[in-house]
């Protein structure tokens, strides 16, 4: 029998500048107002989205003038590298693990580009050996955080007593775009924050919380539902206004079936621990997934807190539920460009 991988540690990190909801709408206003005139219909999106602040990388002034790619480029991996150490080093840290003995590092990562990757660029400042194995990973958007679990989890389990380091790190804020003047750009306006999240995981020995299974769901025919285009000035956000229906009309079959695969059945299920894409894709969940009103309450604090932040943030909410104390059994949950749903199912003992 295999065994499986434990969480060692978790960790998350936020930039420095905090921007409050009513600051991001005004500095929407003065660049867009004036150019489309639907913009104040749409204003109302930001009191809707449940978010009291949120997070850059750059101060709120840098947002104000149109970049291009060496500008976005340039932000992107000053501000990745150092929120990729300092949420590394504090999971290192509560592993009581060097950076040395780290054997796999998985980073993950959908909103920059970067050749060498992430983990490469920081190897000599974090300290990891010559031989640390690495897997970037790109393109999954705001499923990374549970996918990347899954990976790592796997990583760890296929080569037990080894340590794996998963960070998964977006930098959202930096695809801000003042060309496109369209419903889906000021969505991601009023929605999107930067930060990351670090966890160790080993297989073999220690951790209360253990990886036990994990699953993925492809739609097909949904490739227009999320992601990024690809132009010369950056990437520019595609993000339907039907995700909320799409979530609570497939979500629910979706969980059951990968549930199923994973030789359990939902009413085993203590706890549901989603990513919070935004206020109505929350109550979607909770009716998809038959919850309670409310139920996902560490979603709608995290979301409140700091933003939709893409991958990382679905690891925000699990380090919320682990502070508080976690249940036998929690499956953790997300949706991603592809369309694609993720789960990991995790076991904690008592």
């Amino acid at each position: 029998m295999k065994q499986t991988a434990a969480l060692v540690s978790l960790a998350t990190s936020v930039p420095p500048h905090q921007f409050h909801q009513n600051q991001i709408l005004a500095a929407a206003r003065g660049v867009m107002a004036d150019r489309y005139p639907e913009f104040e219909t749409l204003a109302s999106l930001f009191a809707h989205t449940g978010i009291r602040h949120r997070y850059g990388v750059m101060p709120i002034e840098w947002y104000l003038e149109r970049r291009g790619w060496p500008e976005r480029t340039k932000a992107f991996l000053e501000g990745a590298e150092k929120l990729f150490v300092d949420a590394a080093r504090k999971a290192l840290a509560r592993a009581d693990t060097a950076a040395s003995d780290i054997d796999t590092v998985v980073t993950v990562c959908s909103t920059g580009i970067a050749t060498p990757t992430l983990e490469a660029r920081v190897a000599a400042l974090m300290g990891f050996r010559s031989d640390v194995s690495r897997v970037p990973v790109f393109g999954l958007g705001c499923a990374g955080g549970v996918s990347g679990l899954a990976i790592a989890a796997r990583l760890a389990q296929s080569r037990p007593g080894t340590n794996v380091l998963l960070v998964a790190l977006e930098l959202c804020t930096l695809a801000v775009r003042h060309d496109q003047l369209t419903k889906a750009n000021i969505v991601a306006a009023s929605l999107f924050g930067d930060g990351a999240a670090a966890v160790v995981l080993r297989a073999g020995d220690g951790g209360m919380t253990r990886v036990e299974a994990s699953g993925e769901k492809l739609w097909p025919a949904t490739l227009g539902i999320m992601g990024w285009s690809v132009d010369p000035e950056g990437f520019g956000v595609i993000f339907q206004r039907t995700i909320p229906d799409f979530v609570q009309e497939h979500m629910g079959d979706a969980v059951a079936e990968m549930v199923a695969k994973m030789e359990f059945s939902l009413a085993e299920i203590d706890r549901f621990i989603c990513h919070p894409g935004g206020a109505k894709v929350i109550v979607a969940l909770e009716r998809a997934l038959s919850l309670q009103q409310g139920a996902l309450d560490h979603e709608r604090d995290v979301i409140a807190d700091y933003g939709n932040m893409s991958a990382p943030t679905v690891l925000f909410v699990l380090e919320r539920a682990l502070a508080q104390g976690m249940p036998p059994r929690s499956l953790l949950t997300a949706l991603g460009p592809g369309f694609t749903a993720s789960c990991v199912a995790l076991r904690h003992a008592a």
